[in-house]
C-alpha cells in the first residue's frame, strides 16, 4: 500500500489503522483490497473506482500526517483533520451492493483513513510533545519578559547570567524529552532546541558585542555617524530577531527581516572608509554582527532535512558512535585481562586518541550532539582512570610507616577499583536489582571513606579527598549508562 511504504520513509511506519508500533514497520499479513480482486470488472466498478481515488488522496495526506509535529490547535493539524474526516465520510458513502469484495475493499479503505486520523492525534497529544510546548512556552515568557517586551517599551533588554543560566537549563531539559523514535517528536524537539538554541547565540553576540569599545566617536571620521546609526538599528533588528525566533512576533516575517539586514549591509558596503584602519576594523565588526543574525533567518524549510532532526543520520552522531563502539571494544578486552589478573593489556595511548578525536568531533552548536559527545568521553575516562587506579594499587608497597588512615584510604580504593570492574561491565537498567546493589555497595565505600579520621596526616586528607571524587565518579557513571538518555 502506497501509504505504508510512504510513512515508513519518514522513520514511522503507518500500519493500516491498527496502532502504531514505535520501533518498525509491522507486517502485514493481508493484501491491500484493490490487490485482492482478481475479477476483470472490478478496477471498472464504480465503487471500486471511487475507492481508488480515496487511495490516491491517503497516498498523497500520508507523509504530511506522518511528518506533522504541531499541536491539536495549529492550523495544519486542523486541515489535516478535515482532509481525513472528509475522506472518511466519502468511502462510507461508497455502495458496495451488497458485494463481499467491495465490503471488504471499503471497510480496509475506511482503516487506511482512521489509522492516518489516529496517529496524527496520537503524536499532536503525546506526554513528550506536551513537554515540549510546556518548555517552549517557558522559554517564550522568559525571553519575552527580559528581552522583547523591554526593547517595545523603549527599554534596554535584560540579558544577564541568570538569563543565560535559565535558558541553558531549558536547552538540558529539552535534550532529556524522550521522543520514542518517532518522527514527529523529533522534529518537534528539533525545532524547539533550533530555535533556544538559536536565541542563545544572538544573546552571546550582544553580550560580546557590549565588551567591545563601540561605538566610535562621530568626530573620529564623516563615516562613523553612519555606522553608529546603523549599529542602533542592528540592535532593534536583534530584538526583532529574538521575538521571531520564539514565536512572539505577530507582525515581522523572516524575509522582512532579512531584507532589512541586507539593506544595512548596502549601506555600510556604500561607506568609503579607505586609508582608516580603525573605521575599516568598526565596520567589519558591525558587518559581522549583522552576519551573525542573518544565519538565524532561514526558518521557511527547517527540519525538512531528516539529518538534521533524526541524528542517528547525522555525521558527527555517527562519529562518536564509532567512537563508543570502539571503547566497548577496549572495555571488554580490559575486563577480560583483569579479571585474569593479568595487567599486561594497557590500551591508555588508544584510550587518549579517542579522546582527542571526540574533541575534533563539531558538534554544529546542537545540544544534543553535544552531550552524545560528552557521554562518550566519559565513558573513555572511566576506562582510563579504571586502568591507573589498578595499576596504582599493583605498584603499591606499602612501609611499616604507613599511617593507619592512610591504609583505610587504599583498602576503600582496592574495593572501589573492583566496583568500577562490575560498573564497566553492567548492562541493565535501574529497576534491576544488580543496579541497586551496585548502589549500595558504592554508597558504603563513601560512608567508610567519611569515616576515615585523617589525624592530622595530610597526605591521608589528599588521598581520602580523591577517594570521595573516585567514588562519586563511579556513582555518576553508574547513573549515566541508565538514565535511558537518546539523540
Amino acid at each position: 500500500m502506497a501509504v505504508r511504504w510512504l510513512c515508513s520513509l519518514f522513520g514511522k511506519p503507518f500500519d493500516g489503522g491498527k496502532r502504531m508500533d514505535h520501533g518498525g514497520p509491522q507486517q502485514q499479513q493481508q493484501q491491500h483490497p484493490m490487490e485482492q480482486q482478481q475479477q476483470p470488472y472490478n478496477p471498472q466498478h464504480p465503487a471500486m473506482m471511487r475507492l481508488y481515488e480515496v487511495q490516491r488522496e491517503v497516498a498523497s495526506l500520508g507523509p504530511q500526517v506522518c511528518t506533522f509535529s504541531g499541536l491539536q490547535n495549529d492550523r495544519d493539524y486542523k486541515r489535516l483533520e478535515r482532509e481525513l474526516t472528509r475522506l472518511l465520510l466519502e468511502v462510507d458513502q461508497v455502495d458496495t451492493e451488497g458485494k463481499p469484495e467491495l465490503q471488504g475493499a471499503r471497510k480496509r479503505a475506511a482503516q487506511e483513513v482512521e489509522g492516518l486520523l489516529r496517529y496524527l492525534e496520537e503524536n499532536a497529544t503525546h506526554p513528550s510533545r506536551l513537554v515540549i510546548e510546556e518548555l517552549s512556552v517557558e522559554a517564550r515568557r522568559l525571553v519575552d519578559e527580559l528581552i522583547v517586551a523591554p526593547q517595545r517599551s523603549g527599554g534596554v533588554a535584560e540579558i544577564n547570567d541568570e538569563l543565560v543560566d535559565a535558558l541553558q537549563v531549558l536547552v538540558l531539559r529539552l535534550t532529556q524529552v524522550k521522543t520514542e523514535g518517532r518522527v514527529p517528536l523529533r522534529k518537534a524537539r528539533y525545532r524547539a532546541l533550533t530555535r533556544l538554541c538559536a536565541v542563545q547565540d544572538v544573546i552571546e553576540g550582544r553580550t560580546q558585542q557590549q565588551t567591545l569599545s563601540l561605538p566610535l566617536s562621530g568626530e573620529t571620521h564623516e563615516a562613523v555617524n553612519r555606522i553608529n546609526q546603523v549599529m542602533v538599528k542592528v540592535s532593534v533588528a536583534r530584538g526583532q530577531l529574538v521575538a521571531l525566533l520564539m514565536g512572539l512576533s505577530g507582525r515581522d516575517s523572516c524575509a522582512h527581516l532579512s531584507r532589512i539586514l541586507t539593506e544595512m549591509q548596502v549601506e555600510l558596503d556604500a561607506l568609503d572608509v579607505s586609508g582608516n584602519g580603525a573605521i575599516r576594523n568598526y565596520r567589519k565588526q558591525v558587518v559581522e554582527e549583522i552576519n551573525g543574525l542573518l544565519k538565524h533567518l532561514d526558518l521557511e524549510g527547517e527540519g525538512d532535512d531528516t539529518r538534521r532532526y533524526d541524528l542517528a543520520q547525522n555525521n558527527s552522531i555517527r562519529e562518536i558512535e564509532s567512537v563508543r563502539a570502539h571503547v566497548s571494544h577496549l572495555r571488554e578486552g580490559i575486563l577480560r585481562h583483569c579479571a585474569m589478573g593479568d595487567l599486561s593489556f594497557r590500551p591508555k595511548a588508544e584510550l587518549q586518541s579517542l579522546l582527542t578525536h571526540l574533541d575534533q568531533v563539531d558538534t554544529a552548536k546542537n545540544p544534543c550532539i553535544r552531550e552524545a559527545r560528552r557521554r562518550a568521553v566519559v565513558e573513555v575516562q572511566a576506562a582510563i582512570t579504571f586502568l591507573d587506579l589498578r595499576e596504582a594499587l599493583a605498584r603499591r608497597q606499602p612501609g611499616p610507616s604507613e599511617h593507619p588512615s592512610h591504609r583505610a584510604v587504599w583498602q576503600v580504593l582496592g574495593s572501589l577499583s573492583d566496583l568500577q570492574a562490575q560498573v564497566l561491565g553492567f548492562d541493565g537498567k535501574r529497576v534491576d536489582k544488580s543496579y541497586m546493589i551496585l548502589e549500595e555497595l558504592l554508597t558504603k565505600q563513601l560512608l567508610k571513606l567519611d569515616a576515615v579520621d585523617p589525624q592530622g596526616d595530610e597526605s591521608t586528607k589528599v588521598a581520602r579527598k580523591q577517594a570521595v571524587k573516585f567514588a562519586q565518579n563511579i556513582l555518576n557513571y553508574l547513573d549515566m549508562k541508565t538514565d535511558e538518555w537518546e539523540y
